[in-house]
């Protein structure tokens, strides 16, 4: 089915319609996925081989009145919306709130995963909401791998709700088989992690990948290019500036290989 995404678009320098200067994104991988020796406890490695998003010239791009069109899970068309629509007239039309841009990519997949407890909402009377990591991880005492691997699926699915649309790790592979599963299930493309930051900013994790003081050009993972995989985010702000200062817990929709996975209430 022909989707129409609309929302203004931010187009972050290498990302314009058309062009495709921030790289290609590393396959992503299946369960059985190795990582390369000699990570630290975010799970990166400066030495992977992929090209690091901030390398992209050119200048940032915006479209006012703009669109994406999708069909199934490519990107078809980037433009002004009148003309999407006049050129898919039958297109399913989905408008949203604040800025539509590339989706995000999370830097610290395994620690926010293995080194984190995303409690079960039957535990928000005892545990909270928020991952739990740390003094409070090692008060939970040893965990079960099927409460780790309901986390780890947690975690997953509260990525996607802050525009993660990728995630890395050093040879754009996961060694933990509970890591694995849960990301190819998901369908969250495996990057590499060179340009990743050596560990992680402040002094606890976070979901949201602008924490680590990137600005929209160093936190997307690909282009928004004809033929790419539609790989989308939309969040609830008046423009880029207004984005990196509140975050992507503004987040109110992502589209994850032309599946909206995420839509805030």
């Amino acid at each position: 089915m022909l989707t129409i995404h609309a929302a203004p678009l931010v187009l972050p320098a290498g990302a314009a319609p058309g062009t495709d200067a921030l790289g290609t994104d590393a396959p992503a991988t299946d369960a059985s996925g190795t990582d390369a020796p000699g990570t630290d406890a975010s799970g990166t490695d400066a030495s992977g081989t992929d090209a690091p998003a901030t390398d992209a010239p050119g200048t940032d791009a915006s479209v006012a009145d703009g669109a994406v069109l999708v069909d199934g899970d490519r990107i078809t068309a980037v433009g002004p919306y009148e003309e999407l629509a006049e050129e898919a007239p039958g297109a399913r039309v989905r408008r949203w709130p604040g800025v539509l841009t590339p989706g995000l990519r999370q830097w610290h997949p395994l620690w926010l995963l293995r080194h984190c407890y995303h409690p079960d909402p039957r535990e928000a009377d005892e545990l909270g909401e928020e991952p739990l990591w740390g003094e409070k991880l090692a008060a939970l005492g040893d965990l079960t791998e099927t409460r780790w691997s309901g986390s780890v699926r947690r975690g997953v699915q509260r990525m996607l709700r802050y525009g993660t649309t990728a995630v890395a790790s050093p040879g754009a592979r996961f060694r933990d088989p509970l890591v694995a599963t849960a990301v190819a299930r998901s369908g969250l493309t495996v990057v590499g992690t060179t340009g990743a930051p050596g560990m992680l900013l402040g002094e606890r994790p976070d979901l949201d990948p602008f924490a680590e003081g990137y600005d929209l050009r160093g936190t997307v993972h690909a282009p928004l290019s004809v033929g790419g995989r539609a790989d989308l985010a939309v969040f609830d702000v008046p423009d880029e500036t207004a984005l990196r200062e509140r975050g992507a817990v503004t987040c109110v929709a992502t589209v994850l290989a032309g599946r909206l996975v995420y839509r805030a209430r």
